[in-house]
C-alpha cells in the first residue's frame, strides 16, 4: 500500500434512489425505498474510494466485514450522501465509519473493514474455494 492514508481521511459518494434500489426479494418489491442491500453497497463504495489511490498495481482490496444499522427510509428520487471516514489502519486493514444521509436525516450508519492483499494471493484463495 502506498503511504499517505491516515485516520480521519474521508470520502463521499452520492446517489439518487431509483427503482432498482428498492427493497425486493426474487424480483418482488417489498418497499419502494432505498434497500438495506443498496445501503451496504454504497457504504462499501464510499469506503473503497478512500483506498483506491493507495493501492499498488499488484494489490487489491477485499471486504473483510460490514456492520450496518438502517434507521430511516429514503424514497424514490431521494438524494443520498454516503460518507466514509477512516477510523483505524492496521498493517493491511482499513476500517471506516460510514454514515448515509438524505434530506438532513440519517438513513444508516455502519462500519466497513477492507483488507489490502496482493492480487496473487486473492487469485490463489479463489482457486482453492472453487475446488471445494
Amino acid at each position: 500500500m502506498k503511504p499517505g492514508m491516515h485516520e480521519g481521511q474521508s470520502a463521499t459518494v452520492r446517489t439518487k434512489v431509483t427503482n432498482d434500489m428498492f427493497a425486493q426479494f426474487e424480483g418482488e418489491v417489498v418497499h419502494e425505498t432505498f434497500s438495506t442491500v443498496s445501503l451496504v453497497y454504497y457504504m462499501e463504495w464510499a469506503s473503497r474510494q478512500i483506498i483506491l489511490p493507495y493501492l499498488e498495481d499488484e494489490e487489491e482490496g477485499m471486504g473483510g466485514a460490514v456492520t450496518v444499522k438502517h434507521v430511516n427510509p429514503a424514497p424514490k428520487g431521494a438524494q443520498v450522501q454516503i460518507t466514509a471516514t477512516v477510523t483505524a489502519l492496521k498493517r493491511n486493514v482499513v476500517v471506516t465509519d460510514v454514515k448515509a444521509e438524505s434530506d438532513g436525516k440519517t438513513i444508516g450508519t455502519g462500519e466497513v473493514k477492507q483488507v489490502i492483499l496482493p492480487k496473487v494471493k486473492i487469485k490463489k484463495m479463489l482457486q482453492i474455494e472453487n475446488k471445494v
